[in-house]
């Protein structure tokens, strides 16, 4: 009988999110790589990465044949034995003394163990959650230190009792050759730093930008490192980034642009509008306001309880939901994810939380011109970049990214994505 109650909340929670209750599905744009649309999206975004030394084409291929949909664990781990198996193959490159070999090898295998990663957060004490973000940082940094001018890591102390963990990428290691723009990118909801070398350093690198990637708290290793949570005041962690690049000769203090990426679209959003250094503002993609778009996803009895205050029967509800395998992988990751980066166990406390992650009041403060992107397919933050474009007017240019570029972030589309990033920059600040 206790099954039963625990059950058909889930079980009404289907039914109010099914088709009939929901828009029309459209025809995805790409082949899908599962039957899980979830996990298709993430096959694909690990496959994306091939293009700039993330991964390799066939393996993801092979791994995607065999996760059971809908299946966390076998998500978990059939990536995990490609990583364990790619790092294997990275040792045996760094003995035969293959340096590219074996650079793009750990490459590799550090995205494979961050993609285990992804679908453990519904146990905090998973001792996984530990094990695969070491093995992850191991790989990474044996990469980034093969690098031409190799990669950085610095650890840079803010005025509020926090560090912000950060990967400095010199576009060369020439002395006298002059200054530079920079890039200050950071991810967002679920997403690492080291993710991003793969998305926009390296075409940003190629270009001529420096880079500096970071992460704050509720972000991957400063939140299992200091164990925080996200914060709405950005500005607090972006602030000792500019600090740290303005230190640096080559860098070009007319030139630091500020990347957000996914979630960061409200995070780099926010830190611009109190940061007067910034010299232009990528979204990708913009926020508006996190609590509509989030409760926006809500069936109305659900929604009806959070409205009034019935903080009990509302966390009772959506406990059922993400730990129900019969409710919609997106769901179910996105309660479970919210919980783990925003440090609570409580739904209800959660969802109070991102009410302060709004760009109302203060868009206004913002000075720098900013892009701002949206996806004909976006599954996460839906209309919400058209809402910062309303609110900036003619201060931003919105572009709409579409058919099979038009996923969330343009995963498994990043050369659509940097050659607009970086037309728009060369015509906005040179």
């Amino acid at each position: 009988m206790k099954m039963l109650r625990r059950t058909i909340p889930a079980l009404l929670w289907i039914a109010l999110t099914s088709p009939s209750h929901a828009q029309n599905e459209t025809q995805p744009p790409t082949l899908p790589l599962s039957a899980d649309d979830t996990f298709s999206f993430d096959l694909l975004s690990s496959l994306g990465t091939a293009l700039y030394s993330g991964a390799d084409i066939a393996p993801i291929l092979g791994v995607a044949q065999t996760i059971e949909p809908g299946n966390f664990a076998s998500f978990s781990h059939n990536y995990y034995a490609l990583a364990k198996k790619t790092k294997a193959a990275a040792i045996e490159a760094e003995c035969q003394s293959d340096a590219i070999n074996a650079r793009d090898t750990w490459f590799a295998a550090a995205t494979y163990f961050r993609k285990a990663d992804s679908y453990l957060h519904g146990d905090w004490n998973n001792p996984l959650i530990e094990t695969l973000w070491n093995e992850q940082l191991y790989a990474f940094d044996k990469a980034i230190a093969s690098l031409p001018v190799p990669g950085r890591r610095v650890q840079l102390p803010s005025n509020d009792n926090f560090t912000v963990e950060a990967i400095w990428y010199a576009a060369s290691s020439d002395p006298i050759g002059g200054q530079r723009g920079t890039l200050i990118i950071g991810n967002g909801y679920e997403g690492s730093q080291e993710d991003l070398y793969h998305t926009i350093v390296m075409p940003a690198l190629a270009r001529g930008w420096n880079c500096i990637t970071y992460e704050g708290p509720g972000q991957p290793t400063v939140l299992r490192r200091q164990n925080l949570g996200f914060i709405p005041e950005w500005e607090r962690v972006v602030t000792p980034v500019v600090d740290y690049v303005l230190q640096d000769p080559s860098v070009d203090p007319s030139r630091i642009v500020l990347f957000g990426y996914s979630f960061g679209g409200f995070l780099a959003a926010r830190a611009a509008a109190f940061e007067p250094r910034i010299s232009a503002v990528l979204l990708d993609g913009g926020i508006f306001d996190t609590f509509d778009s989030f409760s926006s996803n809500l069936p109305p009895i659900a929604l009806s309880m959070f409205n009034a205050g019935n903080k009990t029967a509302f966390d009772n509800l959506l406990d059922s939901v993400s730990n129900d395998p019969d409710v919609p992988t997106t769901l179910r990751w996105g309660i479970q994810q919210g919980l783990w980066s925003f440090k609570t166990h409580s739904a209800y406390d959660f969802l109070q939380m991102t009410k302060t992650y709004t760009l109302r009041n203060i868009s206004h403060l913002i000075s720098a011109p900013v892009w701002t992107a949206d996806a004909e397919f976006e599954g996460f933050f839906v209309n919400q970049s058209m809402k910062v474009k309303e609110a900036l007017g003619d201060q931003a240019t919105y572009h709409l990214f579409s058919g099979p570029a038009g996923y969330h972030c343009q995963v498994g589309a990043l050369q659509e994505l940097n050659r607009v990033i970086f037309t728009w920059l060369k015509q906005t600040i040179g």
